[in-house]
């Protein structure tokens, strides 16, 4: 069997990149990890009130913390990308990306930008999911270039 052949043209837009499966192992985690923590909470007969009460914040913010790191994303439309990492959003117009970059060895994503500066992009990252990875880029590179091909002749 061999492998499909790769795509040439730009994916239709909006199109929105994250790691699937990583967002799930981290949300499922969130979850199990909250789940567990209260209910030995609630079952340690020993707990007063208090101590139960911080042990579920405990939980909630441990699960939070989870939960930020399974929230990168980019999301390209006709206007240009937003980039969504962990803490922080930029939106940025087609026409600031110059490079889209993910190197052999890179733990995500970086797209080179107009004003000099590198921009790591965690919505797609090879760390579970090697080839999803390397076919995003490939998809958010064909991308940049129709664009870049749309300015140029307009």
């Amino acid at each position: 069997m061999s492998a499909p052949a790769p795509r040439t043209e730009a994916p239709v837009l909006p199109v929105t990149f994250r790691p699937g499966l990583t967002r799930l192992v981290l949300l499922t985690i969130a979850l199990a990890l909250f789940a567990v923590i209260t209910a030995v909470a609630l079952m340690l007969e020993s707990l007063g009130p208090g101590d139960r009460v911080t042990f579920i914040l405990c939980a909630a913010l441990f699960a939070g913390v989870l939960v930020l790191l399974a929230r990168p994303k980019i999301v390209a439309d006709e206007d240009g990308v937003t980039v969504v990492n962990v803490t922080r959003t930029r939106r940025l117009a087609w026409e600031q990306i110059l490079q889209v970059n993910l190197r052999v060895g890179d733990p995500w994503l970086f797209l080179g930008l107009s004003d000099g500066t590198s921009l790591p992009a965690l919505g797609i990252q090879p760390g579970l999911s090697k080839q999803r990875a390397v076919r995003d880029a490939g998809e958010l590179r064909r991308l940049v270039a129709a664009r870049a091909e749309g300015t140029e002749a307009g």
